[in-house]
């Protein structure tokens, strides 16, 4: 069989021993460190006989909050990768200067920085900010689950599905060299011809698929599950700028499909969508991809200023200033995103009249948000602020956002971007926003609701820790591209002739240290919260006590979230059910119906990594058998009768009275 070069192509595709990294010591270390940490996992799973366990209860399940934990659990995972590759480059810029090559060639720092920002978008931000949403919404709205809760459990692991073929691609051929969005003619078959511009698009593809029907699911949800009373402008603020978040994903996500379906028509197939020839046009793919682009970019910050709506209000002992405008600054911003595509692109020659419409768009954008960020200004003015942790971190974003909001508007006049387009300038605006914004609203999220999803509070010391090093890190680390880019100074470069450069570098290396170890600082307080979670239980109820519905809940909230159905009276409804007394009811409870768990999402998501590998490394036989066996398990999921339990009227009555007394008055069965 050796011995037949047909054969072997045949069975194996373009896979061969040459396709393993094996001439690179970097990789050769990273696969020994990473080989022996899950060999290390995987023994003490099975020491501690946790397999059937996680399997039962978390692997399967089809509870938004457990499914919602498990997204923020592979963000974190995956802002560990993202942020290795990020030292990465800062130690390859800050050592390339006087004819020093660095520690990376060309070959390898471009796969770095591609993988350091599709990692970061779409393996660690959208899974942040899909779990939160996961967990939250629910149970903000009064629903026992989302509208699809199998749907649910099959879109995260479709995420991790995705993520699970990047990771791959570390030590199993290579990952793309084309930047992050990927543009043609540099991701085409002629300049791109191996395979890790394939990673590329079947990770994409793969996950895409997860999060629009994640996008679906939640969109629905908020729709037609709401508790009786909950109008529209009863809705918490967070679960407002969910919906317009859904509503985006929606829109936008197909766009992406699309564009990387032609992409691989032309890189399979021999169409020339984008190429030069045949009447094909690479601009099509570069307003294609910044059609869901810029989009992504509000999926991305909406749920973090509705954290912030929430932490605002929760920690200055008052209501939300201005509900109705936020949430017409919601909606408008959520319009505006679709408008604005081609500021990204103003160098392209699209001419005056076309950069002055798409400029004057932007600066209007920037109006709602200037607004929300005065309302939060109102709401603390005034109030009884508790500088809690979720409440610094809420501070600190208004403070480095404002920033990068500025320098949005200076990039959004089209004369000063075509002297900074391209330029570190760029990288340090489009990094103060994301850091600034969204990262800061997610650990803002994090902290908030992490004694409602566990019961403990985090460990306030290293949870400080954390915050501060991330803070000043943070402006160590991106301040100097500001004034690199003013200087010239393009991005994407792997070494540097001008020695002047260097300290600039340097003090943003140094900046990313302080950057892990505020990392480093908060995996230790996760660790040190667990092993001290007795004695960061509040036993006296929920520590932050928030004005909205899920606080009204236990901690953590059982298995159906509400034994009885919540009735809306307010718009803070919690705050509303406390005012008007509450008391724990005394009958009336009924059995509760639930969805069962179900290993199809898993199976279908584990099928997927090996059909996509199948078509990165033309293993057709396998495409073609993983194909099938997709079809087949799908259909075969649809026989599956028995996905429903109910919950006994007297277990709702136990459980209750293990966890919580908190049920108000205003509450039907």
């Amino acid at each position: 069989m050796f011995d037949n070069p047909e054969l072997i192509k045949l069975v194996f595709g373009r896979l061969t021993l040459e396709s393993f990294p094996l001439h690179e010591p970097i990789l050769v270390v990273t696969f020994i460190v990473v080989a022996l940490g899950g060999i290390a996992v995987v023994g003490a799973l099975t020491y501690f006989r946790l397999w059937g366990y996680l399997w039962h209860e978390w692997f399967t399940t089809v509870d938004h909050k457990r499914i919602g934990i498990m997204y923020m659990i592979l963000g974190i995972i995956m802002l560990l990768r993202g942020f290795a590759d990020a030292i990465m480059i800062r130690l390859q810029q800050a050592m390339a200067f006087n004819g020093s090559e660095g520690y990376l060639n060309a070959h390898h720092f471009d796969q770095i920085f591609t993988a350091h920002g599709v990692i970061m978008i779409f393996f660690v931000a959208m899974p942040l900010v899909t779990g939160l949403m996961n967990f939250v919404v629910p149970l903000q709205i009064g629903a026992r689950d989302v509208s699809f809760p199998f749907l649910n459990n099959f879109s995260f692991w479709m995420t991790a599905a995705g993520a699970a073929l990047v990771m791959m691609s570390l030590f199993v051929g290579e990952f793309a060299r084309t930047g992050w969005l990927a543009y043609p003619p540099l991701s085409g078959i002629g300049y791109s011809p191996d395979a890790g511009m394939d990673y590329y698009i079947w990770a994409l593809q793969i996950a895409g698929i997860g999060t629009l029907l994640s996008g679906v699911n939640l969109l629905a949800t908020i729709v037609k599950m709401r508790a009786p009373g909950m109008t529209m402008m009863k809705l918490p603020i967070f679960t407002w700028t969910a919906l317009c978040t859904n509503v985006l994903i929606v829109a936008a996500f197909p766009v992406l499909t699309a564009v990387l379906a032609l992409l691989t028509l032309d890189r399979y197939v021999g169409t020339n969508f984008f190429t030069n020839d045949f009447g094909g046009n690479p601009m099509m793919y570069v307003n294609l991809i910044w059609i869901w682009g810029h989009p992504e970019v509000y999926i991305l910050i909406l749920p973090a200023f509705g954290i912030f709506s929430e932490v605002t209000s929760t920690f200055a002992s008052k209501r939300l200033f201005g509900y109705t405008s936020m949430v017409y600054a919601t909606i408008v911003i959520t319009i505006l995103a679709y408008l604005v595509w081609l500021h990204h692109f103003f160098t392209m020659g699209s001419g005056a009249s076309v950069n002055s419409f798409f400029g004057i768009t932007t600066m209007i954008i920037s109006i709602p948000t200037g607004a929300k960020i005065f309302n939060w200004l109102f709401t603390m003015y005034r109030g009884r602020i508790r500088f809690e942790l979720p409440m610094m971190w809420t501070i600190a974003f208004m403070l480095t956002f404002v920033i990068g909001g500025m320098t949005g508007v200076l990039l959004a006049v089209p004369p000063a971007d075509f002297v900074l387009h391209n330029s570190l300038f760029l990288v340090a605006h489009f990094h103060n926003v994301i850091i600034g914004g969204v990262l800061f609203g997610l650990f803002a999220g994090i902290y908030y609701w992490f004694p409602k999803a566990f019961g403990f509070r985090l460990d306030p010391f290293w949870g400080k820790m954390s915050f501060w090093f991330w803070v000043v890190g943070f402006y160590f680390a991106f301040m100097p591209l500001y004034i690199l880019g003013l200087m010239g100074v393009t991005r994407r470069l792997r070494t540097f002739e001008d020695p002047s450069l260097q300290i600039w570098f340097m003090i943003a290396g140094f900046g990313a240290f302080l950057v892990a170890i505020g990392i480093l600082s908060f995996l230790i307080q996760i660790f040190v919260s667990i092993r001290n979670r007795e004695a960061l239980r509040d036993l006296t109820g929920d520590p932050w006590d928030g004005r909205t519905l899920e606080w009204s809940t236990a901690s953590p909230p059982p298995a159906y979230n509400f034994a009885f159905t919540p009735v809306i009276h307010d718009l803070d409804s919690w705050y509303d059910m406390k005012k008007r007394g509450y008391k724990r009811p005394e009958n009336g409870f009924r059995a509760i119906h639930m969805p069962s768990n179900t290993g199809t999402g898993i199976i279908l998501a584990g099928i997927s990594i090996v059909f996509g590998f199948a078509m990165i490394w033309y293993i057709w036989w396998l495409a073609a058998a993983t194909a099938i066996a997709l079809v087949a398990v799908s259909i075969g999921h649809t026989f599956n009768y028995k996905r429903d339990f109910h919950i006994s009227a007297d277990e709702v009555v136990s459980s209750e009275n293990a966890r919580t007394e908190l049920l108000a008055v205003g509450l039907k069965s």
